[in-house]
């Protein structure tokens, strides 16, 4: 049986906020349609500004509601860094594995996420282009390495043929809702409303169990 929930439907008890980052071409875009529509797009142009996509899945028996936030790379939109991680609870560091630069790039990446956003943050170290092996430039023992070293997910993946995109995505929701469930972050629930397009939202606390009185939100989005 599926863990996947329709995409039409508005109840969730738990809604996270998740950031993707990285260089600008390392298929950031891709990997969010991957994830919530199955689709990829060979000609897909560099993100401006930011946008996002939502998924809800399953994990013990809790309806997660991922919304996902993709923003451009490119060193000009960085002025939207504070409000674009604002309520991020999970972060994909994106590099494609075919391009050394975008992996020496993750540290700043990782700086940046360090600075600005919550403590708390669950972070993935995810390699994409995995299709493009023949090509590697970024070795994964390396990559692997330093992922332990900062106490970070990792995984290998391809938006083009779809591997290891849902693992990717799903082991960081499992971490965020783990971490929820134990009350590391001193947070009983999440809720919040679909923001309009370009509207960053925060995520905060409300009283009281989601069960049974999650807000129904719609979303014409994505």
């Amino acid at each position: 049986m599926s863990n996947d929930l329709d995409d039409y439907s508005y109840d969730y008890e738990y809604l996270f906020k998740i950031v993707l980052i990285g260089d600008s071409g390392v298929g950031k875009s891709n990997l969010l349609t991957r994830f919530t529509r199955n689709e990829f797009n060979l000609e897909s142009r560099s993100t401006i500004g930011v946008e996002f996509a939502t998924r809800t899945i399953e994990i013990d028996n809790k309806r997660i509601k991922a919304q996902i936030w993709d923003t451009a790379g490119q060193e000009r939109y960085r002025a939207i860094t504070s409000a674009y991680y604002r309520g991020a609870v999970g972060a994909l560091i994106v590099y494609d594995i075919s391009k050394s630069e975008s992996y020496e790039s993750v540290s700043k990446w990782l700086k940046e996420l360090r600075d600005h956003a919550d403590e708390n943050i669950v972070i993935e170290l995810v390699g994409n282009k995995s299709d493009l092996d023949h090509l590697r430039a970024v070795p994964t023992e390396e990559a692997k390495h330093f992922s332990a070293e900062n106490h970070l997910l990792f995984t290998e993946a391809s938006a083009l043929n779809a591997d290891n995109v849902d693992l990717s995505f799903k082991q960081l929701l499992k971490s965020i809702y783990k971490m929820v469930s134990k009350h590391q972050l001193d947070l009983s629930d999440y809720s919040g409303n679909k923001p309009s397009a370009g509207q960053t939202i925060s995520l905060t606390p409300t009283p009281g169990s989601a069960v049974g009185g999650s807000q129904k939100t719609k979303n014409n989005c994505c």
